[in-house]
């Protein structure tokens, strides 16, 4: 269900964006495929099942030519704490895609890892359902004629280019 009107995420701290998926090289080598998307399932429910863990939020998708994920932690400390517990789904997960990885390339796998400082980001929605940083924070109400710049923190001052929408 959409909220209307225009919010932001009510975060003022920092967090960690991190990015994580795969591109299938080679479908043919089903296996590959199917171990890979099997772990991340499998790490995907053991972080919604422990949110003490420190993932804010998690969302699939299709990315970068294969399935992805984008998640938002509490902070880089608490995703590197998971990615080398030994007794989580993901520092096995990890070694067997590296000794897999030695003796086939039929699936690639990256990340990206990001900490965004308080002060350092801006976020809109309007009529948009409870995705990302939203989805991970909840909504704040925005003031009507409130910009990025100013969400920013780039200028306290400015004016939107356009028109504010009718309600917003």
């Amino acid at each position: 269900m959409p909220l209307h009107g225009r919010v932001t995420a009510d975060t003022d701290g920092g967090f960690v964006v991190f990015l994580i998926g795969m591109h299938v090289n080679r479908w043919r080598e089903v296996r590959h495929v199917a171990a890979t998307v099997s772990a991340m399932r499998r790490m995907l429910g053991e972080l919604d099942r422990h949110p003490e863990l420190g993932v804010l939020r998690a969302e699939a998708g299709f990315f970068f030519g294969g399935p992805g994920v984008i998640q938002y932690w509490r902070s880089y400390e608490d995703l590197e704490r998971y990615a080398r517990a030994g007794d989580a789904e993901h520092l096995p997960a990890w070694r067997r895609f590296n000794a897999l990885a030695r003796t086939s390339d039929a699936v690639g796998i990256y990340h990206e890892t990001y900490r965004v400082d308080a002060g350092t980001f801006e976020t809109f929605y309007n009529h948009m359902p409870s995705v990302g940083l939203l989805a991970a924070a909840g909504p704040r109400a925005l003031s009507r004629g409130s910009t990025s710049a100013q969400r920013i923190g780039a200028r306290a001052q400015d004016e939107a280019p356009v028109g504010a929408p009718a309600g917003g």
